[in-house]
């Protein structure tokens, strides 16, 4: 009961705050212009900034441990190449592989997964390597694929490749990681007014994406996308951590270290993938009807795989 009211009170609120910006739209209290601007603002400045913080903060001099780095890299990218390829077999409807291929691998980890750890455990110590290992490929893969998927498709591979290879040195997400990077690595003070500014305008990420998401949600569209939908939850909250998690139980990651890499596989799908879709031409109905769908279903099946674990001895 305890995991399930602590998982309630991690997800529905998320949900809440989505449903909040439909209901402001049916209300005539905020429209689609905002919820565009505040797109725009999000993934061109607050998600960066969001990123350079969180990358920031994490010490690579001290807290580093290469198996854990690797596992949660490695398993990010086995999920990629495993679910990119599948969904071609199993969509019919093309310009939908990229946002499913995203909702299905790309979690909340850096929203929720320092929290979650630090609630359970008091500190995230190494934990936040699971930042470091899973954020910047969830965030190369999403523009490599969403490329190549949308704006790209069509083309040749010789300009496919170009325009992805573009998209991803100018996508504002990848530069707030690598600079993040630099900061850990060079351990960047900043001065304090520009410390609160950057957190200041980071905070509005997560608020401003669910909004958005909810003012420009299409029920009837999304109706359309259901079985797709369905299908990236059940890979996203339930297939990819029973792959992952036994063999990093069996690798010997225990406690806080197991902790986020449920959070990084079991979470439910980022709010920025929905950010992200509607930016770069994905389908952005399918990318915000999975983040409400996984994000209703997770604060179950997060507590089944937190109880799970526990019950043997791993958390």
């Amino acid at each position: 009961m305890e995991n399930l009211i602590y998982s309630l009170n991690a997800s529905l609120p998320i949900f809440l705050v989505m449903a909040a910006g439909w209901g402001f739209k049916r209300i005539g209290l905020l429209n689609e212009s905002f919820a565009g601007g505040a797109d725009k603002l999000v993934f061109r400045v607050t998600v960066p900034l969001l990123l350079f913080n969180q990358i920031r903060a994490i010490d690579v001099w001290e807290n580093f441990d290469w198996r854990y780095l690797g596992f949660c890299m490695g398993a990010t990218a086995a999920a990629v190449c495993l679910l990119w390829p599948l969904s071609h077999l199993l969509i019919r409807d093309k310009a939908s592989v990229g946002a499913f291929v995203q909702a299905c691998y790309r979690s909340s980890a850096a929203i929720l997964g320092v929290a979650f750890i630090e609630n359970a455990y008091g500190q995230a110590g190494m934990a936040s390597l699971m930042v470091l290992g899973s954020v910047p490929l969830f965030n190369l893969f999403a523009v490599l694929i969403l490329t190549v998927e949308g704006g790209a498709r069509g083309q040749e591979l010789g300009r496919r490749v170009a325009a992805a290879a573009r998209g991803i040195a100018t996508n504002p997400m990848i530069l707030g990681i690598l600079a993040g990077l630099l900061a850990s690595l060079l351990r960047l003070r900043l001065p304090v007014v520009v410390d609160k500014t950057f957190s200041s305008l980071a905070g509005l990420t997560t608020p401003l994406a669910l909004l958005a998401i909810g003012i420009e949600f299409k029920g009837k569209e999304a109706l359309g996308k259901l079985k797709l939908t369905a299908l990236a939850t059940v890979i996203k909250l339930l297939a990819l951590p029973a792959i992952f998690l036994p063999m990093a139980a069996a690798l010997g990651f225990r406690q806080e270290l197991l902790m986020g890499l449920v959070v990084m596989l079991g979470s439910p799908a980022t709010p920025m993938g929905y950010v992200m879709a509607r930016e770069m031409g994905g389908d952005e109905v399918l990318a915000s009807s999975a983040i409400m769908l996984t994000t209703l279903c997770s604060a179950v099946t997060l507590t089944f795989w937190i109880f799970l674990f526990r019950a043997l001895g791993y958390l």
